[in-house]
Formats: C-alpha cells, structure tokens, sequence
C-alpha cells in the first residue's frame, strides 16, 4: 500500500477544453501555456495529449522549453520572460525555439550575440498592463532594427498582456485594444493579445494567435464563475482516501489549537492530505470535501500531512474510502474562495510528493 493522496489527469478533459477553445477563437492559432509545469497538472501527462492539437506552446523560461524538448516535443515553443541573460541565446536557437523581447537590455543582448541559426521573435508591447513590455512609441524602431538582424526571423510578432480581462467590462480592456490597434495596422506581424478571460469574453481580443492558460485545464479566469458553467471540464482530480474513524462526543475539541469542537456527538474521518501536498492550510471552516456521494466538511485546522472532515451526516463511510478535495464534485474554484485566494495557486502549488496520473 502507499499514501492515497494523488492528482488524476484528465486527458479527455484536456482535449475538451481544447475543443472549447476552437469553439470560442474559431480560425485562430493556438498557443497552449503549460508554463509552471502546465499549471500544476504535470508536462510530462499533458504534453503528449496536446502536441499535435495545438499550434505552440508557451512557457516561463528557457528551463521549461528545455524539459519540453526532452520530453520529445519539436513543436513551437515560445519563451513568455525571453531570455534571463545572453548566455541562453544559442540554445535558443539550437532549440529552434522563439523568443519573446520585452525591454532593451533584451533586445542589446539579441543584436551583439550572433547566431548561427535565425530565430524567431515576439516584440512584447505595454499597452496598459505596465509589467513587462516597451513603450508604444518605441515598436516602430525596434521592428526595423529587428528586421536588419541577420539572426531575426523576417517573421515577428507583436503581442500584448491585458491588465483586467477577468472583468470583461472593465474599461482599461478597450482602452488597451484601442492602443495596440492603433499600433498594429502601421506593422504586418503576427498579433496575440488574448488569454483564457479574452478568449471567453473578448472575442474583439482574439487577433492572429490566442493563448489559452487557465481555462486548458477547466478552470475558470472569471472570479464568479466556476469552469463547467462556461462549458469547460476539470482536468486535474485531486484527491485522498480516510485513513482512520474516531466517534467522539459532544464538545470534543478537533485539531491543533483546539480550533473546533464538536456541540453533538461526532464521526469524525483523517485524510491524508495537508497543507505538505498543497491543500491550503488557511482554509475557512466547514470547507467541503466529498466523499461516497456525501459532503464531508473539514473540522480542525488543516495539517501539514492531514486533515479532519466531519463524516456524522456521511452514512457508511470506511476507512479506505476516496476523498475529493477538488475535481469531479468539488470545483476547485470553491476551495480557492474558500481560502481566499484564486484557482490558478491552489493547482500549481500541489507539492511533488503528490503522486500524479
């Protein structure tokens, strides 16, 4: 036997929510992001699902493209923070990756170190976001001096971040699109502007390439909306199993602290999963847990390797028995407002010795 606690991969799911991407950005080119270790749900499970289905891949650094590359991906990658320093710029081309420039130390680095094969380049453009990215007025110069480097690729892209898109009434949205339309019709490029809130909400944000992230894994980017309700399916499964039953009576305190107790004569189950395996320990109180067709809230603060559920209203349930922390029956997006946070954190936080399939 080994610890119960593991992350199941939907690859169905996934595919799905591909599907759901087409539905929504139909003509466009899809960029998958599968940064941060395709957001907690695992490149080595999803990668092989989605090479061949999309048209790229985007990640966070040059380390990311790396692992792709053995993993056995050839399809376009594209490097989001470009690269950390020089040094990187060869095997960015031996890689036969692209690169995304966002300042002009970026761009000094590119034309001083020559390459022997050309790459591709994406020019970041701050319309709003003010993170990364250089100023509207500099695009122009920075695309000719791009299209006299020998090592550039003729074929650049132009793309931009919005600030808000998770609040698609947001005026700072169109006041962004305004700015990088009134920039684009001046340059022939490949444009890029929406991610997962775009692609749902913006379809005025779609341009030449879209760049779903959140919503891939069936997540939703809106803070009102769970993924299922905008047609999307969960991919990551996380859960447990009850590894002991106590019966105790009324007003027995529950956990470190003695934070909770009981005002009736309890069943009370230990699950093997805490705040260790990523489940958030700044949990509110009776956050939900499903188990054998029951919702079991969590009593007691969460622990490092466990957590107690209340299993009085659960009939019948032994130890063995699967707990859903997150997944099937419990939206990940209901835990992530119960600790106060969003779902994008609690699926790529899952720790390594949660064991995935």
């Amino acid at each position: 036997m080994t610890r119960p606690t593991r992350a199941y991969i939907d690859s169905t799911a996934l595919l799905h929510n591909v599907q759901r991407v087409r539905q929504c950005a139909s003509g466009k080119k899809i960029i998958a992001m599968v940064k941060a270790n395709a957001y907690g749900c695992g490149l080595s499970s999803v990668l092989p699902v989605l090479d061949g289905q999309v048209d790229a891949f985007g990640v966070a650094s040059l380390e990311e493209a790396i692992r792709l590359r053995n993993l056995g991906s050839r399809s376009e990658c594209i490097l989001f923070q470009g690269v950390f320093g020089p040094d990187e710029l060869p095997t960015v081309a031996s890689l036969r990756l692209q690169c995304v420039i966002h300042h002009a130390q970026q761009l000094q680095w590119l034309l001083n170190t020559p390459l022997d094969t050309k790459i591709n380049v994406w020019v970041k453009v701050n319309t709003g976001m003010h993170r990364l990215g250089f100023a509207v007025d500099e695009i122009n110069e920075i695309i000719n001096t791009l299209h006299k480097c020998p090592w550039v690729d003729d074929e650049l892209g132009l793309m931009t971040h919005l600030a808000c898109a998770d609040e698609p009434n947001n005026i700072s949205n169109q006041q962004q699109l305004q700015q990088f339309k009134e920039l684009a019709p001046t340059i022939k490029l490949t444009r890029s502007i929406a991610n997962s809130a775009a692609i749902l909400a913006l379809p005025e944000s779609h341009a030449d390439v879209v760049r779903p992230g959140i919503m891939l894994y069936g997540v939703s980017p809106f803070a009102d909306k769970e993924g299922r309700e905008l047609g999307l399916i969960p991919v990551m499964r996380f859960v447990s199993a009850v590894s002991a039953i106590h019966h105790f009576p009324a007003h027995t305190p529950v956990g470190y602290g003695s934070t909770w107790q009981s005002n009736q004569s309890s069943i009370i189950g230990v699950v093997a999963a805490g705040y260790g395996d990523g489940y958030p320990r700044h949990i509110a109180d009776n956050t939900p847990t499903w188990v054998n067709g029951y919702i079991a809230p969590i009593v007691g603060r969460v622990s490092m390797d466990m957590m107690t559920i209340d299993l009085t209203k659960c009939p019948g349930v032994e130890v063995g028995d699967v707990v859903e922390l997150w997944g099937q029956y419990i939206a990940v997006e209901t835990i992530a407002r119960s600790a106060g946070t969003i779902a994008y954190e609690l699926i790529c936080q899952l720790s390594p010795r949660v064991r995935q399939h």
